[in-house]
């Protein structure tokens, strides 16, 4: 009887994206650019990552 860790499936890059995009991604970060302890510009990013189909289901039906 084996007791490693249970055998891991591969998925291919394309199977990935569409798992992610089908329920959407959203992607968030900061910069920030100081100088000698002054901040001078703050940015914040967002980014939401989805399919058309799943963006537009609401709307249309």
């Amino acid at each position: 009887m084996t007791t490693g860790p249970p055998p891991q499936a591969e998925v291919a890059l394309v199977d990935l994206l569409d798992r992610l995009l089908a329920g959407g991604v959203v992607i968030t970060g900061n910069l920030s650019l100081c100088i000698a302890d002054v901040e001078l510009v703050r940015i914040s990013l967002r980014a939401l990552l989805t399919s058309v189909e799943a963006a537009t289901e609401g709307i249309l039906t």
